[in-house]
């Protein structure tokens, strides 16, 4: 039977949708993955999007269908992608989240593999506070998290300014945002996305 694997993200200027687009990828090289990409809805009216200067950005993943609360069900893996504000996920994924109370009461997602992913303007802008406070809800549901092990040599690369911690995958994306996923990290949400596949068809038991 093959794993199968929802990667669901918030993205405003593009920066976490190619951290998700990595993670996919990786996620794929595990023979047998079904992987789905998705996003969680926008909450912010289109005119607030273009006062943002996020109209282009958007429409570069409008094709990225989105994500059903009600079907997290029909995954194994499941791992969460936003951005940071104020060092917590942004009100898209935690709406997203609040969303899955029922699910919750039922125990649905109870024994299911997780992680979590994420971006800031700046190196210290909140990355670690954003991807513990996601695993909050993984551990509610009774999922297992699975964070990036240091198996990834990127997580140790000294040599340029980087993303990337234990606890998931990030990128830095400058105040401007003009900074894009750099490959080193692009090479760690790959890795995540193949090593939480990997793990998460063991507690499957596929």
């Amino acid at each position: 039977m093959a794993v199968k694997v929802q990667v669901i993200f918030y993205s405003l200027y593009g920066h976490v949708w190619k951290l998700a687009e990595a993670i996919a990828e990786g996620a794929r090289s595990v023979p047998g993955a079904e992987v789905e990409l998705l996003q969680v809805p926008e909450l912010l009216p289109a005119d607030i999007i273009a006062k943002m200067g996020a109209t282009e950005a958007k429409k570069a993943f409008a094709h990225v269908p989105i994500a059903d609360p009600q079907k997290l069900t029909d995954a194994d893996v499941l791992i969460f992608g936003t951005g940071t504000r104020y060092g917590m996920p942004t009100a898209q994924l935690a709406s997203f989240f609040a969303a899955t109370g029922g699910l919750w009461q039922k125990g649905a997602l109870i024994g299911k593999t997780g992680g979590v992913f994420s971006s800031t303007a700046s190196q210290h802008g909140g990355q670690e506070t954003t991807l513990v406070g996601m695993m909050n809800f993984l551990y509610h549901q009774g999922m297992v998290a699975v964070g990036v092990p240091y198996g990834a040599q990127e997580l140790l690369n000294m040599k340029e300014i980087t993303g990337g911690t234990p606890y998931g995958s990030t990128t830095v994306t400058s105040a401007d945002g003009s900074r894009l996923p750099s490959e080193n990290e692009l090479a760690i949400a790959r890795f995540q996305g193949k090593h939480t596949t990997e793990v998460g068809a063991k507690v499957a038991g596929k």
